[in-house]
């Protein structure tokens, strides 16, 4: 199988405490791979392993097969041209106009002339359906349209891997639908592998060729969708059905660890 992303054995913690505990994941290259998780199952410390910003406790991480726990600065940056990163809030420079921030990207990581970048990033904007907004400022778009603009900026490079950090979030259902199109469309028509973080169980189904889920930081499963709706793991159908975990809560330990959180701040 011709993996685009392994993960082997990750184990990472904030402090004294673990929030990923040895994670294994396997990503072939072309596949659409949605993790899942509620509040503080881990997937946000996850996603930031992947993307090298988040340095692991042990484990590996290999990306089109290098370990980038491995590599040094200089090699990360030429790994990091092969990805491509839409954070939730689109993280658009408000400076800048539309069409700006796309380029950005080409114009700190390549050495073309400025009549190529500009047709590049021109085609990337008509593949997100944003052909003759490239002179307008974020603030003066929708929130569905700054989606697409932070989308076209992170493929305007035609990166290998693409990462979603919660694409749907604050989208109407309209936009949302229209996002989740856009995202089939990016894997079938220029061969990405993605990976998605969502909590949205629509998007989820419709895009995923796989879904892992995560609960307090371990993986319960990876499975197809309809493996993971068929799934008798308790745990797993309280997240599908936004059940409460019934649980109980040990006072004197939730204590003793909000002082030694305080202590450490």
């Amino acid at each position: 199988m011709d993996l685009a992303i392994q993960v082997e054995n990750l184990i990472s913690h904030y402090g004294d405490r673990e929030i990923l505990k040895k994670i294994s994941l396997d990503v072939p290259r072309g596949e659409i791979l949605v993790i899942m998780g509620g509040s503080g199952s881990g997937k946000s410390t996850f996603l930031r392993s992947l993307l090298g910003l988040k340095k692991a406790t042990s484990g590996k991480v290999y990306l089109l097969g290098k370990d980038i726990m491995q590599l040094n600065e200089m090699e990360m940056q030429d790994m990091r041209k092969n990805m491509g990163v839409a954070f939730q809030g689109g993280a658009l420079f408000n400076s800048l106009t539309v069409g700006e921030n796309v380029r950005l990207p080409l114009h700190e990581h390549t050495e073309l002339d400025e009549a190529t970048i500009n047709i590049m990033s021109r085609m990337k904007l008509e593949v997100v359906n944003l052909s003759g907004f490239e002179d307008l400022k974020p603030a003066e778009l929708s929130g569905g349209m700054i989606k697409r603009a932070a989308l076209a900026r992170a493929i305007v490079m035609d990166p290998k891997l693409l990462f979603f950090d919660e694409p749907s979030a604050g989208l109407d259902p309209v936009a949302s639908v229209e996002l989740d199109e856009l995202i089939l469309k990016l894997r079938d028509a220029l061969q990405m592998t993605i990976v998605v973080v969502t909590h949205e169980l629509e998007s989820a189904y419709k895009i995923a060729d796989r879904i892992t889920v995560l609960d307090q930081g371990e993986i319960l499963m990876t499975g197809t969708v309809d493996e993971v709706k068929n799934s008798s793991n308790k745990r797993i159908q309280s997240l599908l059905h936004r059940q409460a975990r019934d649980e109980e809560v040990d006072a004197e330990e939730y204590l003793n660890r909000l002082t030694r959180e305080a202590k450490r701040h």
